[in-house]
């Protein structure tokens, strides 16, 4: 399932995804910038007319709960620049990332430790 969400879809997810259902006054609440109530709900009704969220009354309000998981919006998002700007490849995407970053040692510990074990499991 291919997931798109646009800035603000994927900040208001991120509230759903660490906060758990939520109301919309509560999204509002949490959001990091100043957004009107009819901003925050009308971004949680187009997020569930994807397929995204859904909710479940609570009183006279509605509760919002996220039916995507974050790693494969994640995993999506990811495809998605790969196709955009490296042709598809995940690995010129990675080969970007690296030489681009200013890695710590650690990170480049763990990235290799990933990539053997990802070696080993392919060789398998």
């Amino acid at each position: 399932m291919e997931i798109i969400l646009a800035d603000r879809e994927a900040e208001i997810m991120e509230v759903l995804w660490d906060a758990g259902p939520s109301t919309v006054a509560e999204v509002k609440d949490r959001v990091p910038d100043e957004l009107a109530y009819t901003t925050v709900l009308t971004i949680l009704r187009n997020l569930e007319s994807k397929g995204y969220v859904t909710h479940d009354a609570d009183g006279k309000a509605h509760r919002y709960s996220p039916l995507i998981e974050r790693d494969a919006a994640r995993r999506s998002a990811l495809q998605a620049m790969a196709a955009k700007f490296f042709k598809g490849s995940t690995a010129m995407l990675l080969t970007h990332l690296v030489e681009d970053e200013k890695l710590s040692s650690n990170d480049v510990k763990r990235l290799r430790d990933m990539l053997s074990k990802r070696g080993r499991k392919s060789r398998s």
